[in-house]
């Protein structure tokens, strides 16, 4: 694995949430930490409502991770436009990450244990 790349189950259970809405809760998720940046909290497919995600044609490349397709959110409000990211065929030293989703944070998009 890259060196500055670590994943690890995350302790306890997290849950995401879209404009107050719980579109997922996990026991299962993956906390990946590259480098400087603030951890990132990986979801398993399985414990999330798919239901509000709808694929777009967003893809970008990690060097280190690969290929990520992107979904936007839709909530009842308003449609978050490629805020969930997915590596379908990551890169072997991170492939612990597959067939889980990341979630870019903001006003509208929660990431927190419970």
């Amino acid at each position: 694995m890259a060196s500055h790349i670590k994943i690890r189950k995350a302790e306890g259970t997290w849950v995401v949430r879209a404009g107050g809405a719980v579109l997922g809760e996990s026991n299962d998720a993956l906390e990946l930490q590259e480098g400087d940046y603030p951890p990132v909290i990986y979801f398993p497919r399985s414990d999330l409502a798919m239901a509000f995600l709808e694929p777009t044609d967003h893809k970008t490349t990690c060097p280190h991770k690969g290929e990520a397709s992107y979904f936007s959110i839709v909530t009842k409000s308003q449609t978050l436009e490629n805020a969930v990211w997915s590596y379908e065929a990551p890169n072997e030293d991170v492939a612990r990450i597959r067939d889980h989703l990341g979630f870019s944070i903001g006003e509208y998009l929660a990431v927190e244990q419970i």
